[in-house]
């Protein structure tokens, strides 16, 4: 009778240790799917402060009448689009602001400008941060896919409902000039 009972204590340990380790990894997964959820947030907000800033610069009366039609119209969109099309959205605008600042005398005409200094100021770390923030969304997004691809979360459903993470893919590299001055 004693080593029925050993064999039994030994498998009761070992299902425990099995349940604790599944648990841990649900555990883990919850806490990077938080994570992509605070910095899905975070690149939200880089995302509309760079639009609003670009929209608040395209109607300031700084830049020429077609740079400022195309800079409003993109910036718009990028505010005003779908979840869908936010990424092909947020590209255009990235597109918008290289072609609006591709020159560095355009920038040098915003700094000049009464209060351009800020704007200026102010567009560059917006257009700086974005890629930063994708960046951070993208790595937890990255992580939590690949301890999603393993077999023991997808047999035991430790993910329960959670959607699939996606990454954002978008454009977001920023106007030379306003780089360069940057650095």
């Amino acid at each position: 009778m004693l080593p029925v009972t050993a064999t039994l204590i030994w498998a009761l340990v070992v299902l425990v240790a099995i349940g604790l380790y599944l648990s841990w990894t649900a555990g883990r997964l919850d806490r990077l799917h938080a994570r992509i959820d605070a910095a899905r947030a975070a690149l939200d907000a880089q995302l509309l402060r760079r639009a609003s800033v670009a929209q608040e610069l395209a109607t300031s009366k700084v830049l020429d009448p077609a740079a400022s039609i195309v800079l409003y119209e993109a910036a718009h969109a990028a505010r005003q689009t779908e979840e869908e099309q936010r990424e092909v959205a947020e590209s255009e605008l990235s597109q918008a602001l290289r072609a609006v600042f591709a020159d560095a005398q355009q920038v040098e005409a915003v700094r000049e400008a009464p209060g351009g200094e800020a704007a200026a100021h102010e567009l560059t770390e917006a257009v700086r941060r974005v890629p930063m923030a994708r960046r951070f969304h993208n790595d937890a997004v990255g992580a939590a896919r690949r301890l999603r691809e393993h077999r023991k979360v997808r047999w035991f459903r430790l993910a329960g409902h959670a959607p699939f993470p996606m990454a954002f893919e978008m454009d977001d590299e920023p106007p030379a000039a306003l780089v360069d001055r940057a650095a």
